[in-house]
């Protein structure tokens, strides 16, 4: 299982601290270090089930600074992917791949309901 994170985020703090409590075996990545490619993007949206747009931070500042409320609509999935890819910041965290399932965001009934 891999755990994407930002270790200053609050959310991912109590993310991992639940997976800890859960003993949950996972690799940790630091999405600001070692940003999802383009690929590993496109396939976890995929896998997750997800709106692309549920897999952009819309609450932190690169996100506010480019305008990409405005944006988003009239780009295509190929452009937000690409976008997404230029830097782990504009990408919502937590993320947790395990082998099929890809969740974006913590939700500690979601996650419970998946890995336990």
């Amino acid at each position: 299982m891999k755990f994407i994170c930002y270790p200053k985020c609050s959310t991912c703090r109590k993310a991992k601290k639940w997976l800890d409590e859960h003993n949950v075996e996972y690799t940790e990545r630091h999405i600001a270090d070692e940003k999802p490619t383009y690929d590993e993007l496109k396939e976890w949206h995929e896998k997750s089930g997800l709106p692309l747009r549920k897999f952009f931070n819309t609450s932190g500042l690169l996100y506010k600074e480019m305008k990409l409320k405005d944006r988003l609509p009239s780009m295509s999935e190929d452009e937000q992917l690409r976008l997404l890819a230029t830097d782990g910041m504009l990408v919502k965290r937590p993320i947790l791949v395990t082998g099929d399932k890809v969740l974006v965001g913590f939700k500690e009934a979601e996650w419970g309901e998946i890995i336990l």
